[in-house]
């Protein structure tokens, strides 16, 4: 299938996701909307996928890419009804795009936390193939505080209610992180936005030892990944 990927920052992409999907033959069209890349027609794509990024929802008026952003994001998955899949600010775009509303939280969520899923997560078919609760990787201050009509949740956790969220039966959006890879934290924290929250949530001494913190957890968060992208596949392969 030919994949349509949206990035907001050069190191918040696909990572493990992208090495699955090209090793399933898949073609992969990479936009880096926050260096001003024109989004492309929307004909010929299969799926779209919009990644994290240090920008937040609140900044849209000031930013047109993201303006257009969420305009593309409306028509691909209202009305031409095809397949989304938003990771953390992809996420929060998905709801905004169809009438939610995204928010600054209390606290920043970043490292190792756990996500419990729902009843309806474990109806979905891509939280379906997944465990009640997951260990999962976060980097957000930013969450959904006001759905959009027709979303249900999929995972929630105390820090943030709207952890997953699917909208009709084709749109999905995760606020936490599956594709990371083994030099994803030590990316990461160059970008002093996301190195400013990491002190705030975790202090100086455990956002030093991030990294280490979170190599073991790494094979099953590709586990996880793999699993959720075949599942997708499924889906879009008997719609």
């Amino acid at each position: 299938m030919n994949i349509l990927v949206f990035q907001h920052l050069a190191v918040e992409h696909p990572g493990t996701l992208r090495d699955i999907w090209a090793a399933a033959g898949h073609r992969l069209t990479t936009i880096e909307l926050d260096a001003g890349a024109p989004i492309p027609p929307l004909d010929g794509f299969d799926l779209m996928v919009a990644m994290g990024g240090p920008q937040d929802l609140w900044q849209k008026d000031e930013l047109p890419w993201m303006q257009a952003e969420l305009a593309a994001i409306r028509r691909w998955v209202k009305d031409l009804g095809r397949p989304y899949l938003g990771i953390c600010l992809g996420h929060q775009l998905l709801a905004e795009a169809l009438g939610g509303k995204v928010g600054p939280m209390a606290a920043p969520e970043v490292g190792l936390c756990e996500v419990t899923r729902t009843e309806e997560g474990a109806a979905d078919p891509l939280f379906g193939v997944l465990t009640d609760r997951m260990q999962t990787f976060q980097w957000h201050g930013a969450e959904i505080v006001t759905l959009p009509e027709g979303a249900a949740v999929l995972a929630e956790n105390p820090a943030c209610g709207t952890q997953a969220i699917r909208w009709g039966r084709h749109a999905w959006g995760m606020q936490f992180h599956v594709e990371i890879t083994e030099t994803t934290v030590a990316d990461w924290q160059e970008i002093p936005a996301y190195a400013a929250s990491l002190r705030t949530a975790l202090g100086e001494t455990r956002a030093a030892g991030l990294a280490a913190e979170v190599a073991p957890h790494l094979a099953t968060f590709r586990e996880t990944a793999g699993r959720m992208a075949a599942a997708l596949t499924a889906v879009m392969a008997h719609p």
